[in-house]
């Protein structure tokens, strides 16, 4: 039986040889949650020893954070520092990579004023637009991981005794990605694998439009013309493969900016930096959201929907089967990142560039001209369940069955 030690380093070695599968050469910034101190030094050094030239850490921790918004003046909701900003612009442009260990504690703002949290978000965003133009381009090599804080194993493993919830979180961690004690690059060798063939049939397809049937669900998407299915992985500008998100089960494409119609409802709780909103429907009317409730942190949305013109309108569709590995877990994580892998889901906001042929070439207002949503925002909400059907319209205008019962049926 494989040691916590064991597990622990070879999920190290998986995300930097792997995710973000550094170059000799090349300089690495690391943002982490501060309870993660040991694993952020266990993946330095695996940076290191593939021949980073510099690895820079960024530590952040959730007191900090709220201090904030609870005794912060005003005005410095709206702030952002321009030399942050600049130095990420800078660390891209010279082709540095960058590695997230992405984990929002889902109660971080209860009982703050979450007009504060939007402002702040916007703020941030804006200031870094320039930079997500280097992650949304795969212009570089990025990659979003987990790893435990206590917060987070308190909310998903309320259920498990305190002093186990920690111990449970890792175990879950690395069954999602694989890491068994074998060797997980193999692993995801082979599920890279699967996924693409998966992205290729998809492509072979052509689909002209999706279909969405569920419980408080009827939709029509249109697909973008020239649209490009992707999976887990994909190559930068200079040829180097990486995985933007571990894990990963999603396979996703472009739709048609102004081409939505008709209603949606989540199926799992959202946790919207750091605020909860639960059992969202959306009304869609020629790709832009018409009318929406929610049954908890209606508020959130509002503020989201209010970012910019391109927050109202679809920039993702992704597929992933209902019955999959970690919607098999029976769960719900309250993070984004995991739970829509185990979940079809929609994201509002900015479409990727690289899910449209010669989309990266393209200016913002040749993006736009081409049906692609722009925006300063991307989030993705959940919709899928054992009761999802999607029927997938061919350029002849015929229709098949893409999902039955929230599985596959191509």
């Amino acid at each position: 039986m494989s040691t916590f030690e064991t597990l622990l380093e070879q999920y190290a070695e998986l995300v930097v040889r792997v995710g973000v599968n550094i170059q000799p050469g090349q300089v690495f910034l690391v943002t982490a949650p501060l309870e993660t101190i040991d694993f952020t030094r266990l993946i330095v050094s695996k940076a290191y020893e593939a021949g980073a030239k510099y690895v820079q850490v960024e530590f952040e921790d959730d007191q900090i954070t709220r201090s904030r918004f609870e005794h912060g003046d005003d005005a410095c909701f709206d702030y952002y520092p321009v030399w942050k900003a600049e130095m990420m612009e800078k660390l891209a442009e010279e082709g540095g990579a960058t590695l997230t260990i992405k984990v929002p504690n889902p109660d971080l703002y209860q009982g703050i004023d979450p007009q504060k949290v939007s402002r702040a978000t916007k703020a941030a965003v804006t200031a870094r637009e320039g930079f997500s133009q280097y992650t949304r381009n795969h212009k570089i090599s990025w990659c979003l991981i987990k790893a435990p804080t206590k917060a987070w194993a308190d909310k998903v493993f309320a259920d498990v005794a305190e002093e186990d919830r920690i111990r449970v979180m890792w175990d879950t961690i690395f069954r999602m990605n694989r890491v068994d004690g074998s060797d997980p690059v193999q692993n995801w060798q082979e599920h890279l694998k699967n996924l693409e063939q998966l992205q290729n049939k998809l492509n072979h397809k052509k689909y002209k439009s999706l279909h969405y049937r569920a419980p408080g669900t009827d939709l029509k998407i249109e697909l973008a013309d020239g649209h490009i299915w992707r999976s887990g992985g994909g190559e930068n500008e200079r040829g180097n493969y990486f995985v933007a998100n571990m894990p990963t089960e999603e396979v996703f494409t472009m739709p048609k900016r102004t081409g939505v119609n008709g209603y949606v409802t989540s199926t799992m709780p959202l946790n919207l930096n750091g605020q909860l909103v639960d059992r969202i429907t959306f009304t869609f009317k020629d790709g832009k959201v018409t009318e929406y409730t929610a049954e908890s942190g209606e508020q959130h949305l509002t503020h989201l929907l209010a970012t910019d013109e391109g927050a109202s309108y679809l920039g993702e569709v992704a597929l992933v089967p209902h019955d999959s590995p970690i919607s098999n877990l029976n769960r719900i994580f309250y993070n984004t990142g995991i739970d829509e892998n185990a979940s079809c889901h929609l994201a509002l906001g900015s479409a990727y560039p690289f899910n449209m042929e010669k989309g990266t070439q393209m200016s913002r207002e040749e993006l736009l001209k081409n049906g692609a949503n722009v925006s300063l925002t991307h989030v993705d909400f959940m919709i899928g369940s054992a009761e999802l059907d999607i029927d997938g319209e061919l350029q002849d205008g015929s229709k098949e069955a893409v999902f039955r019962k929230g599985n596959w049926a191509i």
